[in-house]
């Protein structure tokens, strides 16, 4: 989605290309380039880091900086002497997690890479199905298991750094700890207009250009904005069965996908936490899935529908997406609940046992009312990702499982720029409201 709208923003007909152009005479970039294509992925994963390296710095003790500067010690120094080598697990976790999703990008490469023959490892495997079909098994198996081993390595690597920083860049200990809030002074006027300026490039001007494109039939040089409104590709959505019925599957599989992944990520989590030798075992491998990426999956799972005859039922129907979109996104849906077990403690279960319970129903009469809140928040962040998954269902695309991500990529070798982004829009718009009802709730997702 993104992509289309730097392409209506920042393309050689965009907006704030002509804009610039009107003003300078030139355009001083261009988008189809890889350092391009490079620099917008760097920009779209920015709240992946963020979401990292904030909670661990709001974990360090101020007490340490503070010390710094009764030192003598300026801001800065501060920052880079002090605070960076004690985020610095957070820092690594993040570089590493940016590698791995910058192996299973998918949407941007195809958007902006595919007409200029730029291809990563995603698209290459995805224009390996497109011009030879679905029976170059061999070459297309090789292809995701180089990416498949150079993703498990990632995370194989991932894991080797954090165990040995262990215990190494711990700020808070028995004693307790304090934060404190660090003044700016003059510069917070330089950082305001810097995250302004992201949030605007990174984010306002790309929706805006999808909003904007679904809204005209054409838009170019010398176009009159008034002569091409139209809210006809709206009416196409609600005309075409195939789109129809990719707005109502996607509701479908992201509101009760989301229940059934929920049931199998609890009693994952309860394995973990209640487990002895055996859960870290299940932590493991609870966690492989995040080495695979969606399209690599997605084929997988087509590969097990046709070759499993048992299973081959299940291949064209809703429940295909639900299965594969449950095993892509297990190892953020089991983090989120066994961070809720870990805030509840096991007395209500042992109490209970006491008074004749069952392990059962001591669980579902004492610690489960306890996490209502945290598998709540479980429940809507799986149903944004399920809505915003595109990747994993391009090989699970049939007639009557379309969903919406998997449309937009069949859509785009189609040339139907105007429905890919009036498909865009009602998908910003369900994640928009999910995301408000949310807030409403006082429910706030991890992640989100």
């Amino acid at each position: 989605i993104l992509g289309i709208g730097f392409i209506v923003a920042f393309g050689p007909a965009g907006f704030v290309s002509s804009l610039v152009e009107g003003l300078f005479g030139q355009v001083p970039w261009s988008i189809y380039t890889l350092p391009a294509i490079a620099i917008i992925a760097g920009l779209t994963h920015v709240p992946y880091v963020y979401l990292y390296v904030a909670s661990t710095i709001q974990n360090v003790d101020a007490s340490l900086e503070e010390a710094a500067r009764v030192a003598g010690a300026r801001p800065f120094q501060v920052a880079v002497g002090v605070t960076l080598p004690l985020v610095r697990p957070a820092l690594i976790y993040s570089a590493i997690l940016m590698l791995l999703l910058g192996f299973e990008l998918f949407g941007l490469p195809l958007v902006l890479g595919d007409a200029k023959g730029i291809m990563v490892v995603t698209t290459y495997l995805y224009r390996i199905t497109a011009i030879t079909g679905s029976s170059a098994y061999h070459l297309m198996a090789a292809v995701s298991m180089a990416i498949v081993f150079i993703a498990l390595s990632l995370v194989v690597l991932q894991r080797y750094l954090l165990g040995r920083m262990e215990g190494r860049y711990v700020a808070i200990g028995t004693r307790g700890y304090r934060t404190e809030r660090l003044s700016l002074g003059r510069l917070r006027w330089v950082w305001a207009t810097l995250l302004a300026l992201y949030l605007l490039v990174a984010v306002v001007l790309p929706v805006l250009g999808v909003v904007f494109r679904s809204l005209v039939v054409s838009w170019g040089p010398g176009v009159e904005l008034r002569e091409v409104l139209t809210l006809a590709h709206y009416g196409e959505i609600f005309k075409l069965p195939n789109l129809s019925r990719a707005v109502t599957n996607t509701l479908l599989v992201s509101a009760f996908g989301g229940v059934l992944a929920l049931g199998l990520y609890l009693l994952v989590a309860l394995g973990i936490q209640r487990g002895q030798g055996w859960g870290r075992i299940l932590d493991y491998l609870s966690g492989i899935p995040r080495a695979v990426p969606g399209l690599v999956m997605g084929l997988a799972f087509l590969w097990l529908f046709l070759f499993v005859k048992p299973l081959s039922p299940i291949r064209g129907t809703l429940l295909s997406l639900i299965l594969a979109y449950t095993v892509v996104w297990m190892p953020y849906g089991v983090r989120l609940l066994t961070a809720a077990l870990l805030q509840v403690g096991r007395e209500m279960e042992e109490a209970g046992g006491l008074a004749g319970a069952t392990p059962v129903r001591a669980f579902l009469t004492g610690t489960l009312p306890l996490l209502r809140g945290g598998i709540l928040a479980a429940w809507f962040l799986l149903f944004i990702q399920f809505v915003r998954e595109y990747s994993t269902g391009v090989y699970l695309l049939t007639a009557g499982t379309e969903v919406l991500g998997a449309q937009i990529v069949a859509l785009w070798g189609t040339g139907a720029v105007e429905i890919i982004a009036a498909l865009a829009t009602v998908q910003v718009v369900i994640v928009s409201a999910v995301f408000v009802l949310a807030n409403r709730l006082g429910v706030r997702p991890q992640g989100l």
